[in-house]
Parts: structure tokens; C-alpha cells; sequence
């Protein structure tokens, strides 16, 4: 019986150890925004081209490839207990019921959070309030997501740019020249993310924001996020590999 104790404690604690599938990240590329992300990429890099260079963008960018090279990259970073982790924390009530809250922003249309944002110039928020908001930014790495994305897209132009005037650029030297526009991109995506949580979370109580920051603080998140946000400039610097071919 110990023996036939021992070989089942064995064989749980392989299979916890095994690498995961890439197709296990999907629901959680859902639940953390992420998937969001990689269908916003092909959108944002073609606004303003058309023709074939249009249809070449909307296949090099394609949302559900560049998540599932994104996946491929955490299959290395993440176990299966991990996976499975996070994507319990993320299915729980409490994030469900602060997704439901961003949800109705969108719902209710554009109007109520353009009124909020111009109160907040008026009215600052509770100081307590904002350092909620602020470390819940931080451990969702909203602020830093959309910054990315910002600025990836933004490289990509400008390399599409060059391209067409017949001129070529490697990523070092890319990366030198659109470096200065990170920072604004970061302090402007900071501010709309800041007056975006504190007008979605209006009636939840601090309590549970903190217990949702707390969540997204869980080392199986943050080992997602972390390892999401140092991968994703390199599947951006790839693709634009494919544009010079």
C-alpha cells in the first residue's frame, strides 16, 4: 500500500511538473486580456493602408497566430499547475465581477466615462482610492500592455514608412530611433487607464479591490503577465522580419 502511495504521489507530481500545452494559454489569453491585444494588432497597423499591403498586415499580424506564438514562448515559463492556477484566480467570482464592471463601461457608451474624466480634473479621487488603482495597474500590467502595444505599432509604421521610400532599418537602430516616444505613449496610456479603473470599479468597495490586486499579485499571474510582456516585443520584431521578405 505505501509503495502504491508513493507511485501515485510520483506520477501527480510529473504531471504537475509537465509542460503545458500551447493551447491551454487560450482561456487564459482571454481571462487576462491578452487576446485582446493580439486582435488589436492587425487594426492598429493597417489604419490608414490599403490594397496589398493592407491584406499582407491583416495575415503577418493574424490575432489567433500571434497568440498561439505567444503561447508557444510560455509553454517554457509556465507549468501545468501554474496554468492551471492562474486560470482558476481568474475564473473566480471576484474577477468576474470586475470584468462584468469594465463591460458596462463599454455598454453604456463613451459619454459617461468622458464626463467622469472631466470631473476627475475637478474633483481628484480619495488619495487611498488611487494608490488601489495604481497598484492594481501595476499587477495587471494594464498600463504596460497598452503602452507595448502603442509602441510596437507605432514601430511598425514607422519601419512600413521606410519601407516604402525604399529605405531599410534593423531593429537596434529602430528601436534608437522611436525610443523617445515611449515615454509619452506610457504617461498617456497611464492616465487613461487610471480615470478608466477608477470610473469601472465606482461602486466596488476598496476592500475588494484590494483583494483583486492581490489576485493579479498571485506569483501564477504574475509569472503569465511577466513572461506575456517580455515576449510580446519579439513576436512584434519577427513579424516585421516577415515584412522585409
Amino acid at each position: 500500500m505505501r509503495l502504491l502511495m508513493i507511485v501515485l504521489l510520483l506520477s501527480a507530481s510529473l504531471a504537475h511538473a509537465a509542460p503545458p500545452k500551447a493551447e491551454a494559454f487560450a482561456p487564459l489569453f482571454e481571462l487576462a486580456g491578452i487576446r485582446l491585444l493580439c486582435e488589436q494588432s492587425a487594426p492598429l497597423v493597417q489604419r490608414g493602408l490599403t490594397g496589398k499591403q493592407h491584406a499582407q498586415l491583416a495575415k503577418v499580424f493574424a490575432a489567433d497566430a500571434l497568440c498561439l506564438d505567444l503561447a508557444k514562448r510560455l509553454t517554457i515559463k509556465l507549468d501545468q499547475a501554474q496554468v492551471q492556477q492562474a486560470q482558476s484566480l481568474l475564473e473566480s467570482p471576484l474577477a468576474q465581477s470586475f470584468t462584468a464592471a469594465e463591460r458596462s463601461v463599454g455598454d453604456s457608451g463613451a459619454e459617461g466615462l468622458a464626463a467622469y474624466r472631466k470631473q476627475l480634473s475637478e474633483r481628484p479621487p480619495r488619495e487611498e482610492r488611487l494608490m488601489l488603482v495604481r497598484r492594481l495597474d501595476a499587477a495587471a500590467h494594464t498600463t504596460t500592455l497598452a503602452t507595448l502595444l502603442r509602441y510596437e505599432v507605432g514601430k511598425t509604421q514607422a519601419f512600413l514608412a521606410l519601407q516604402a521610400r525604399g529605405e531599410t532599418i534593423d531593429e537596434q537602430a529602430l528601436s534608437s530611433q522611436t525610443k523617445a516616444q515611449e515615454d509619452a505613449l506610457r504617461a498617456s496610456s497611464a492616465e487613461a487607464v487610471e480615470s478608466f479603473m477608477l470610473y469601472a470599479y465606482r461602486q466596488m468597495p476598496s476592500e475588494q479591490l484590494a483583494e483583486y490586486a492581490a489576485l493579479y499579485e498571485q506569483p501564477a499571474v504574475a509569472q503569465l503577465l511577466d513572461s506575456s510582456v517580455q515576449a510580446l516585443p519579439e513576436l512584434f520584431a519577427a513579424r516585421r522580419a516577415q515584412l522585409n521578405k
